[in-house]
């Protein structure tokens, strides 16, 4: 596994369940940062430029320090039992790894 830094990008579509969404949301973060992970970003409403289009819904991007901490974050025991939350709330269409660059000479 790399110690280089790691991006993780989401695409979900809400539910008729914003509540359990919301529940979701709350516990997130605080699973995040214990995992040394930080937020980027979030779309409601992507502008897709060219090829297959992701499902209309969220997009959100956050980072790891490493693969590794990005595999304990998901599979941690609370975030899996607080993912729950998320699949009653929103239907995940992909939860995607990104490798970042190493540093260059």
């Amino acid at each position: 596994m790399s110690d280089l830094p790691v991006f993780m990008i989401a695409n979900l579509v809400p539910n008729e369940d914003p509540a359990e969404y919301t529940l979701y949301e709350k516990g997130f973060f605080p699973i995040l940062k214990k995992h040394g992970g930080s937020f980027v970003t979030f779309d409601d409403k992507i502008k897709h430029m060219e090829g297959t289009e992701p499902r209309p819904g969220r997009i959100i991007i956050f980072q790891f320090p490493s693969e590794q901490a990005a595999e304990a974050w998901y599979s941690d025991p609370e975030y899996q039992a607080l993912s729950e939350h998320r699949r009653a709330g929103a239907e995940l269409k992909s939860l995607t790894m990104v490798h970042g660059l190493p540093p260059r000479a």
